[in-house]
Formats: structure tokens, sequence, C-alpha cells
């Protein structure tokens, strides 16, 4: 499963992008304030309309009026996907999910939602869920079946700011549906926090990573404990990256928490996280997340240069990259930088440069523009053409 393409309106700056032919590896530069945050929220907001829904997904952005576009007050939200899916079959399509929200009266609703494709290359796509305003219908069990003879249910909802998606069950009988609200369910999108990192929380189950990194010694104590060979790697690739570290174990204090300790070579008993440098957590912390045994199906990470010393910087652009290909090309992650060091070891097909044209955002692919193009096959790297300024609009000037 992967995204092909997301287009975009009335989402604060975002008044109309469309971001296409998106790699495995996707990469977003750009001056402050240009929209980089913003296009990452887009999943976050999509992930907590089908999480929760959408009035809670619109509330936690302060609400409809700060998160439509200026201007746009009485506009719809809209965001569309188009994503590839593996059928049982073992063929790939190409499904379009689109989703309208709207405020009606002071109340957030899902204006629209449909989910659609095309048996062909040309020809009229049709929906397969198709609601409006709370009321609508769903196709079951329509993979082999002909237009004429698909199975429709028709459904109101409990309450129009609810997904379709979500709310009707009936939709495991139908693959891509089920697929969807799979990947969107597994999108991770981190809001990663040092101070979180560092403590020794209670012990709990963890099978994941959190977004903000709080239960990052419950992770490592799961993996150490389930996945040994996992962790075993993790300290591997830990020792070469970070000199001096020759080992990291989650422990138990006694008192019913668990903390990391991190030990220095030069050291015999080594430091707890709170101790230990930014960067050596976030480096671990980041290693961690990208040997998730059950890995996330889309990774959305924020300036993951901050605190990191810049000869890790390649290695953490190479790992990311790794992260897609080691799992065929089912795992996508989107990256925002303002690092020419790290941007300077990611291909030229991975990046995209965001710029602010009367206040609201634009989105170019850099393999589109000629000019990157022929400096890059002459071997100049993508981080000197940004400090040069070959990325036209993507500084603050």
């Amino acid at each position: 499963m992967r995204i092909h393409s997301v287009r975009v309106k009335n989402f604060k700056s975002l008044r109309d992008v469309h971001m296409k032919e998106i790699p495995n590896f996707a990469v977003l530069i750009g001056a402050n304030g240009t929209g980089k945050t913003t296009f990452i929220d887009v999943f976050g907001f999509l992930r907590d309309c089908l999480e929760h829904n959408a009035r809670t997904a619109v509330q936690k952005r302060a609400g409809f009026a700060q998160l439509v576009s200026r201007g746009q007050e009485e506009e719809t939200i809209e965001i569309e996907l188009k994503v590839e899916l593996d059928f049982s079959s073992g063929r790939q399509r190409r499904v379009t999910y689109a989703l309208g929200i709207g405020e009606v009266g002071r109340k957030i609703i899902v204006r629209y939602e449909r989910l659609s494709w095309k048996r062909g290359s040309y020809g009229r796509p049709y929906n397969f869920l198709d609601f409006k305003d709370g009321q609508g219908m769903a196709v079951v069990e329509a993979q082999d079946k002909d237009e004429t003879d698909l199975d429709r249910n028709y459904e109101t909802l409990d309450s129009p700011d609810i997904l379709a998606l979500k709310a009707l069950g009936n939709l495991k009988r139908f693959d891509a549906a089920s697929q969807l609200r799979e990947l969107i369910e597994g999108w991770s999108v981190s809001d990663f926090h040092i101070e979180k990192a560092r403590p020794e929380p209670d012990a709990a189950p963890a099978e994941h990573l959190n977004e903000d990194g709080s239960n990052l010694a419950l992770y490592a104590q799961f993996l150490a404990d389930e996945h040994p060979e996992i962790f075993a790697s993790l300290l591997e690739k830990m020792q070469e990256r970070i000199p001096g570290i020759s080992e990291v174990t989650p422990e138990d204090t006694g008192d019913g928490r668990i903390a990391l300790r991190f030990r220095d070579a030069a050291f015999d008993k080594g430091f707890l996280a709170r101790y230990v440098s930014d960067g050596t957590i976030k480096m671990f912390a980041y290693l961690a997340l990208l040997a998730d045994p059950d890995p996330h199906p889309l990774l959305c990470i924020e300036e993951p240069e901050n605190q990191l010393y810049p000869n890790l910087l390649p290695i953490l652009a190479e790992e990311f990259a790794a992260y897609t290909q080691a799992r065929r090309a089912k795992a996508q992650v989107f990256v925002t930088t303002h690092s020419p060091d790290f941007l300077s070891h990611v291909p030229l097909e991975s990046v995209y440069w965001l710029e602010k044209s009367s206040g609201f955002t634009t989105i170019r692919k850099a393999a589109d523009d000629e000019t990157l193009v022929n400096l890059v096959n002459e071997g100049e790297k993508p981080g000197w053409l940004w400090r040069q300024g070959w990325f036209k609009g993507a500084d603050p000037s």
C-alpha cells in the first residue's frame, strides 16, 4: 500500500496544493512558515478524523475558523488521496479517497466522503463508498462484479461528523475500504520531544513507540524481550552511529518503572537516559522507530536534524530510505528538513520544495526542474544547490 498523490484544498495555508507521483521517501524543504508542518498535519488530521471523528479532529486544531484557509470560511476543507492497494489476487489497484469537512450552524460535519476506482485506464470512475452529510451508499463484495451487479447498502450514520470508513462494519467485506482504513490507522505522525523520552515511565505494554517518544524505555524493553534479534541489530547500529556507546539496556528500577541505561565504553555502569545527550537519545529513538517489527505504513517526521551532529544526518537519511526499501515498497516516509547536510544525501526525485505566494503554499517537485536535474547529473548535491539558491523561492528572502 502506498500513497500516489495528495490534493488538499482550504486547509490553513494549503488553499489548493497537489503533490503528485509521491515516492516512498519524500523530503519537504522550504523556509519557515511555508507550510511544511501544515502539510504533514494533513495526515494527522485524517487519522484523527478516523480514530475519533471530524469534530474532535477540528477542535484539536483550535476550531474550524483557525483551520480553514483565510478568506475561505464558508468553504469545505477537501482532502483527496490516490492510493495503490494490493489485493489477494496479486493485482494492484489505485483507488481515490475524497473527504470534505465543513461547518454548518457551528457544527462540524462530513460534507462528503467517497471511495472510487476505475476498472481500466479510461472511463468514468464509480464509487464504492458515497456519503453526504451522514447518509449514503456503500458497496460490499465488489471486486469481481460488474458495476450493474454491485450490492449496495444505504446507510444513515449515527452522527454526520463520523467517517463512513470507520462507522460501517460491513466495509470489512470490501477489501479496498478495509485496506484504506488499516493504512490510515497505521500512520505515525511524529511529534518527538526529548524531555518526554528521558524519564522512567511506569511499566506497561508498549508494542510501538509513541509519537512523542514518552514510552521509549518501555518500547525498548518490548524489543529486547519479544524481538531480541531486532534489538541486537538496533544496538549494533547504535554502536556504529554514536562513538563510545557500547550498550543500551532497559532495566527495572525496582519501583515499578522502566529506565534506559546507556553505557559508554569508558565507564563501567553507564548513565540513565535523563543524563545522556539530546543527540544520543534522539538517534536511539529514530533507530528504534525504524526497527519496529510491525512497521507503520507511513512515517511523518519533522526536522530530524535538530540535536543531531551534522555527520549523523547522512546516515539518518540512508536509514529512512532503507526503511521503505526493506519493506518492499509497503512503507513510506515523509520528512521535513532545514538541513542541507541531510538533503545532500537524498535523491533529487524525493525532494519537494514549498514556497508561499500571496500567503498560500505552493509545492514543486525538484525532479520536474530541468536545471536542477542537469546540475545533479553533473555531480552537484541537492543540499549545495539549496544553499546556493537554485531552489527558487525556497529561501526566506
